[in-house]
């Protein structure tokens, strides 16, 4: 089975993100940090070049496994990779998609959601959907 390439590191979250260019994707970042850590209760860990917030360990049918983060983000030179996109069935997906629809331009994949810069969203709802997806892993995958 492939080692997996991700995982968490004892880099300094600060450093990494004073070391952004941008003035305001760095100012930006710091406003996820805090809003991350305050839904979630935990400290920011370096996975790559990503922020998580908490941890679980996963495990598919097909024996694969592995560790990742409950919540987290990326801010990448175009935008952000917001790591808040769960794949979720009947009311909860009705749900995320209420909130996505009422957040602002943005891009959303598989799990990821993508925002050029904070401005472009309601603050308020993004902090909905991370509180929301951090309660649904944190109900899938218990401590």
């Amino acid at each position: 089975m492939a080692e997996q390439k991700t995982r968490p590191h004892s880099g300094d979250v600060e450093e990494f993100v004073a070391r952004i260019v941008d003035a305001s994707k760095r100012a930006e970042s710091g406003l996820l940090v805090e809003m991350m850590r305050e839904v979630s209760g935990h400290e920011p860990v370096l996975w790559g070049t990503m922020i998580g917030f908490g941890q679980y360990h996963y495990k598919y049918a097909s024996g694969h496994e592995g560790d990742s983060f409950r919540i987290g983000f990326a801010p990448r030179k175009g935008e952000f990779s917001l790591y808040v996109l769960v794949a979720y069935d009947g009311a909860e997906a009705a749900r995320q998609a209420e909130l996505l629809a009422r957040l602002g331009k943005h891009r959303a994949g598989k799990s990821c959601l993508y925002v050029k810069k904070l401005a472009d969203v309601d603050l308020a709802v993004l902090r909905e959907l991370v509180e929301f997806a951090f309660a649904h892993m944190a109900g899938k995958y218990p401590q």
